[in-house]
């Protein structure tokens, strides 16, 4: 696989209109993901059985994402293996997989990708920067946060709040802002 490397890559994933950050686990040649069960991501892969992970290097489209749906105009539909799959409008690059259920238990689905095409919309060179990769973490941490409280995942949050503001650019200072009204708005 050419866009997948080693470890867990970081996409936001799109299933029909519908699109979540997730982690595909790249190794030994064989990509897996682990999904919620009930999720909307895994009810569609119940149902369809494909899946496209969009990479993309945009932070505000990480944290959107992971607490709200996208209007239908960021979608772009595509001509898959046989299939119509949706891909995101603004995706740097995508590899569209069809999907096989390996397990299923009561907290989760898991899941092995067979690559059916990648595509790179647009080359571009991103450099490290940690206030990115901190917007990602802060960003987990908070889809549990606003779910259980835990001062421990708060703690978490704020020490990647002070990486972001120290090496963040405009678009993951504007994703912090964005991400602190979903946890300071979300019901507790």
């Amino acid at each position: 696989m050419g866009l997948l490397k080693g470890g867990i890559n970081e996409v936001i994933a799109t299933t029909g209109f519908n699109a979540a950050p997730m982690g595909i686990q790249y190794r030994d040649g064989k990509a897996t993901m682990i999904l919620f069960a009930g999720s909307h991501t895994a009810e569609n892969i119940k149902k369809d059985g494909w899946l496209v992970a969009n990479f993309t290097h945009d932070p505000v489209l990480y944290v959107q994402t992971a607490f709200g749906d996208l209007h239908k105009d960021a979608f772009v539909s595509e001509p898959v293996f046989g299939m119509t799959m949706q891909r995101l409008a603004s995706a740097d690059a995508w590899a569209a997989f069809t999907t096989t259920i390996d397990r299923t238990t009561s907290e989760a689905l898991i899941v092995s990708l067979t690559l059916q095409r990648e595509i790179i919309e647009n080359a571009v060179i991103h450099p490290v920067n940690r206030g990115f990769g901190s917007i990602i973490d802060a960003t987990v941490h908070a889809t549990r946060y606003v779910k259980n409280r835990d001062p421990e995942l708060k703690v978490l949050i704020d020490y990647h709040t002070g990486i972001i503001r120290k090496c963040g650019g405009k678009r993951e200072l504007a994703a912090l802002d964005v991400l602190r009204g979903f946890i300071e708005n979300s019901p507790e």
